[in-house]
C-alpha cells in the first residue's frame, strides 16, 4: 500500500493508517466539509524507518528512504510547493476517550521540500516525547500499539482562527455551540497564548454571549517560513487590520458565525457526538483544519425544573451512585441489588420505573445520571388493599422465622464455602449467576414485610402527632437493635481493647495507614468481626466493584483508630422516655413495634450483601486468569468489561482492547459530574453561608472543617471535627460517633446520614450540592442543623456561645 496518499483517501474507519486526525479530516472531505488540501504519509511509512521505537532523537535525525522521500516530494509538488501546515496524527489520538490534544507537534507555515521532510521527522519524533508517553501511560495505552502518520495540508493565511464546540464544554448543553476566536492563526488560541474572544450561539449562529478576549498575541505566518508572535501594538494593530466579513476588531461577523455553526452542527451530526473543531477564516470563507469528538464533556443539563418526586430520587439516588459504575456494575450488582430490590417493591404496588433506567451510557460507559420518573399503573389504586393485607399477614418481628430467609441464609452459607480458585471459567460464570439469584428472596421479603414496618410506623406518627410530641419521631425509632447498631458496639469493644493497653494504643495511634492493619489483625475480635460484618458494603451497596469491609480490612482498621483515640461520646437524645414513651402502654406498644419496623428495614439491607463478596470473588478470579493471560493488565481491569462479555470465554476476541478502550474514557470523565448537583440541590441566595442545604439534625456546633471523601480516609477524622462528605451509608456511622456534625452534599432528612446523626444528637446539612468543594480541612465554621446553613466563625451572634458549648462537651 503507498505510504503517502490525499487526504480524501481515508475515512473515519483508516485510524490504523492515516491516525486519528487524519481519519477524521479524511471523513470530513467525504462530506464536503470545506477542507484544506493535503495528503497523508501513513503509519506505514514511520514503520518503515529503521530506529528503535522511543528514541525521539533518532527519528528526528533518520534518513528518509529515498522512495519515500520521494514521494513526499512528489505530493508536496501536487500541493502547489507552496507553504503548508504539517501536523502529526497518531493511531491513539482525536478519538472518543482520548483526545491527545497537543501531546504530538504541529509545524505550520513550512516552506521548502527540505523543511518539509524535517518536519516530517520531528512529528515522528515527538510520538516520544515525554509529555506524550506521560498521557499515554495515565490512559494505560500500550506503547507497542502506538504508531503515527503525518497530515499535510495547504496552510490557509487566516484574518481569524479558533476553536468551535459543538456543545457547551461547561455546562454540556448540547443546544448550544461556543466558538473562541482571535485574529491570525489558530495556534494562539490552542496553546492557550491569548485570552480569546468568546462566543456562545445557537444552532442557527445567533450570539447569545459574547465575552471579548484580551487580545494579548497574534500569530501570523512569517516570510520565508515559520510563524511570527505580534504581541502589544503589534498585535492591536494586527487586530485592527482583520477588517472585512471575516473578522472585526471587535468581533467575527455575523456571516461567519451562521456558517461556523452550520458547519459544526453537520460535522456533529455526522459523527454522532459533539465536536472540538479547530477552524480558520481567510477572505471571508471558513475552513476546517481538525475535528475531533470533545473529550470530558458534561452530561447535559435536565431540561426543566425537577418535580418534588424527582428531586426526592434524585437524592436517594445520589447517595447510593456516589462515583461513576463500572460496566461490570451496570451488568451484574446494580439491576439486581439494592436498585432492583426497590424496583421490585414499588412494582408491586403497580408504580413502574422508578429504580430503572436511571444510569445513561456512552461507548460502554456510564456518563450520566438522570433522576427517573415513576410511572402510576392501574394497580396503584388497589395498593393500599395490597399494602394492608400484607401488613396484617407478615410481622416484622419475626421475619427471621420465615423458611424462605432460612433457605436464603443456607444457600449463602453453601455458594460462599466453594473455592473459586478450583473452578473451571464455565463455574465461575454459573457461580456469578447463582450469587445474583440469591438476592430474589430477600426482595419478595421485603415486599411481604415492608407493609407491617410502614403502617408501625404511620401509627407512631400520628399518635406523637396527637399528643404534641411529633418531633420525638426520629429518636424514639433508634433502640440500637439492628445489625448495624450492633457492628457499631462490636466496633466500640474493639476499641476499648485498644485504649486499655496503653502500649497497643500508642502503636495504633502511631502507625500510618499501611501499618495500622497488621497490628489490628494480631487483636482478639478482630477476625471474628470481619467474618461476622466483612459482607458490608463500603462505597456503595449498588456495586460489586467496591471493595467490602472484608476485602478491605484497613476501612475497619481505620475506624478502629478513630473510636480508640478518645472515650466513647455518649448519645445525646431528648428526654422522651417519660413524656412519650412512658405515658401509657399503647404508646410503648407503638414505640415498640415502630422499633422492630425499623430494625427490619436495616437488617433486610443487611442480609441483603451477603452474595456480594461472592459474586465479587468470582469476578476477580475470572480477572486474575485473564491478568495471567496477558489480556488484562491487572486482576481489577476486569470490571471494565460486563458480564456477558466473559460468558464469551476468557479467549472472546476484543476483551482486551474493550477494556482499554472503556478505561481511557471513563479516565477521560474523572472529574465529571454524572449530575449538576444544584438541579436536585438548588442553591438560593444564602448570604454569609459558606454552604447550604436542608436541615437535618438540629443543633448549633463549631469546629474545624475534615473533608472526608471516602472509607479509604475514615482515619483521618478526629473527635470534634465537622465531617464533610459526598454522601454516607451505613458503613460510615461509627464516625459520627466522633464527629460534632456532619455535612453531606447529597441526600436529605430521610437519608442514612440524617437518621443517625439525629440519633447521636449532631447537627446535620443534606443536600449541600457542594459542600466538599467550598470547605476545606481546618476551616473553622458553624453548622446550624435547624436553618441548615454552614457559615464561618463568628458570622453568627451565638458562634461564640455554641462554640462554649461545644468545647464543653468535648
Amino acid at each position: 500500500m503507498t505510504p503517502v496518499a490525499p487526504i480524501s483517501a481515508f475515512g473515519r474507519t483508516d485510524v490504523a493508517r492515516a491516525g486519528g486526525k487524519g481519519a477524521n479530516l479524511g471523513e470530513l472531505v467525504r462530506i464536503g466539509m470545506p477542507v484544506p488540501d493535503g495528503f497523508v504519509i501513513t503509519t506505514d511509512a514511520y514503520a518503515s524507518i529503521d530506529v528503535p521505537a522511543t528514541d525521539r532523537a533518532r527519528y528526528e535525525a533518520a534518513d528518509i528512504p529515498a522512495a519515500l522521500a520521494e514521494a513526499i516530494v512528489g505530493a508536496y509538488a501536487e500541493l502547489g510547493r507552496g507553504p503548508v501546515a504539517v501536523r502529526s496524527s497518531a493511531t491513539a489520538e482525536d478519538l472518543p476517550g482520548a483526545a491527545f490534544a497537543g501531546q504530538q507537534d504541529t509545524y505550520l507555515n513550512i516552506v521548502g521540500e527540505r523543511d518539509l521532510l524535517d518536519a516530517v521527522r520531528r512529528c515522528w519524533g515527538s510520538l516520544w516525547s515525554e509529555r506524550a508517553v506521560a498521557y499515554r501511560d495515565r490512559l494505560g495505552i500500550d506503547p507497542a500499539e502506538v504508531r503515527i502518520a503525518v497530515v499535510v495540508q495547504t496552510m490557509v493565511e487566516a484574518d481569524a482562527a479558533g476553536v468551535l464546540f459543538t456543545a457547551d464544554p461547561v455546562t454540556g448543553d448540547r443546544d448550544h455551540l461556543v466558538v473562541d476566536a482571535n485574529a491570525g492563526l489558530g495556534e494562539a488560541v490552542v496553546s492557550g497564548l491569548v485570552t480569546p474572544d468568546h462566543y456562545v450561539l445557537d444552532r442557527d449562529g445567533r450570539v447569545l454571549g459574547f465575552t471579548a478576549g484580551r487580545r494579548e498575541v497574534v500569530v501570523r505566518s512569517a516570510v520565508g517560513g515559520g510563524v511570527m508572535h505580534d504581541t502589544g501594538a503589534a498585535a492591536s494593530a494586527d487586530l485592527e487590520d482583520s477588517t472585512g466579513p471575516a473578522a472585526s476588531a471587535d468581533r467575527l461577523s455575523d456571516a461567519v458565525l451562521a456558517e461556523l455553526a452550520r458547519l459544526g452542527t453537520e460535522v456533529a451530526a455526522h459523527f454522532g457526538r459533539p465536536q472540538d473543531i479547530e477552524w480558520a477564516v481567510a477572505s471571508g470563507r471558513v475552513h476546517l483544519v481538525q475535528a475531533r469528538p470533545m473529550t470530558a464533556l458534561p452530561p447535559p443539563p435536565l431540561p426543566g425544573r425537577l418535580n418534588p418526586l424527582r428531586r426526592r430520587l434524585a437524592s436517594v439516588l445520589m447517595e447510593y451512585v456516589p462515583t461513576r459504575p463500572y460496566p461490570m456494575d451496570m451488568s451484574t450488582w446494580l439491576p439486581h441489588g439494592p436498585a432492583g430490590l426497590m424496583a421490585r417493591v414499588v412494582e408491586s404496588v403497580g408504580i413502574h420505573s422508578a429504580f430503572e433506567g436511571f444510569l445513561r451510557e456512552q461507548d460502554g460507559v456510564v456518563y450520566q445520571l438522570v433522576p427517573p420518573e415513576p410511572r402510576p399503573t392501574l394497580r396503584v389504586l388497589i395498593a393500599p388493599f395490597l399494602l394492608l393485607s400484607r401488613a396484617r399477614r407478615h410481622d416484622p418481628a419475626r421475619w427471621t422465622e420465615d423458611r424462605r430467609y432460612r433457605e436464603y441464609r443456607e444457600r449463602v452459607r453453601e455458594l460462599a464455602g466453594r473455592d473459586v480458585t478450583a473452578m473451571s471459567w464455565t463455574e465461575l460464570i454459573d457461580v456469578s449467576h447463582e450469587a445474583l439469584a440469591l438476592v430474589e428472596p430477600v426482595a419478595d421479603l421485603r415486599i411481604d414485610y415492608l407493609p407491617g414496618a410502614g403502617v408501625a410506623f404511620a401509627r407512631l406518627f400520628a399518635a406523637l402527632k396527637l399528643t404534641g410530641h411529633s418531633s420525638a419521631f426520629g429518636d424514639l425509632l433508634m433502640d440500637g437493635r439492628s445489625r448495624t447498631e450492633l457492628a457499631n458496639r462490636e466496633l466500640e469493644a474493639l476499641a476499648d481493647q485498644v485504649r486499655a493497653d496503653p502500649e497497643l494504643a500508642a502503636r495504633v495511634a502511631a502507625a500510618e495507614t499501611a501499618e495500622l492493619l497488621p497490628v489490628m489483625q494480631r487483636m482478639p475480635g478482630f477476625t471474628a468481626f470481619l467474618a461476622d460484618h466483612g459482607h458490608r458494603e463500603s462505597a456503595s451497596p449498588l456495586f460489586v466493584t467496591s471493595p467490602t469491609w472484608g476485602d478491605a480490612p484497613e476501612i475497619v482498621a481505620g475506624l478502629i483508630k478513630v473510636l480508640a483515640a478518645e472515650p466513647p461520646t455518649p448519645r445525646e437524645r431528648p428526654p422522651v422516655a417519660g413524656g412519650v414513651a412512658g405515658s401509657s402502654a399503647r404508646m410503648r406498644r407503638l414505640v415498640e413495634r415502630a422499633r422492630v419496623g425499623m430494625a427490619f428495614r436495616e437488617d433486610s439491607h443487611y442480609e441483603f450483601m451477603r452474595p456480594l463478596p461472592i459474586l465479587r470473588r468470582a469476578l476477580l478470579e475470572m480477572g486474575r486468569r485473564l491478568a495471567a493471560e496477558g489480556v488484562l493488565d491487572r486482576a481489577e481491569d476486569v470490571f471494565h468489561l460486563r458480564l456477558e462479555e466473559l460468558e464469551e470465554g476468557p479467549d472472546a476476541a476484543g476483551l482486551r482492547s474493550t477494556a482499554l478502550a472503556r478505561a481511557a474514557r471513563r479516565e477521560e470523565l474523572t472529574g465529571v459530574r454524572m449530575i449538576d448537583p444544584r438541579a436536585v440541590f438548588p442553591i438560593d441566595d444564602t448570604g454569609d453561608a459558606l454552604a447550604s442545604g436542608e436541615p437535618a439534625s438540629g443543633g448549633r456546633v463549631t469546629g474545624p472543617v475534615r473533608v472526608i471523601h471516602g472509607p479509604e480516609e475514615f482515619g483521618r477524622l478526629v473527635r470534634g471535627d465537622v465531617l464533610v462528605c459526598p454522601y454516607t451509608n451505613p458503613s460510615w456511622t461509627p464516625l459520627f460517633q466522633r464527629a460534632a456534625a456532619v455535612v453531606v452534599d447529597s441526600g436529605g432528612v430521610a437519608s442514612h446520614a440524617a437518621i443517625v446523626a439525629r440519633e447521636y444528637g449532631i447537627p446535620a446539612v443534606m443536600g449541600t450540592a457542594e459542600g466538599t468543594t467550598v470547605l476545606h480541612d481546618g476551616q473553622v465554621v458553624t453548622v446550624d442543623g435547624d436553618t441548615g446553613r454552614v457559615t464561618r466563625e463568628g458570622m453568627n451572634a451565638d458562634a461564640d456561645a455554641a462554640m462554649s458549648t461545644h468545647t464543653e462537651a468535648a
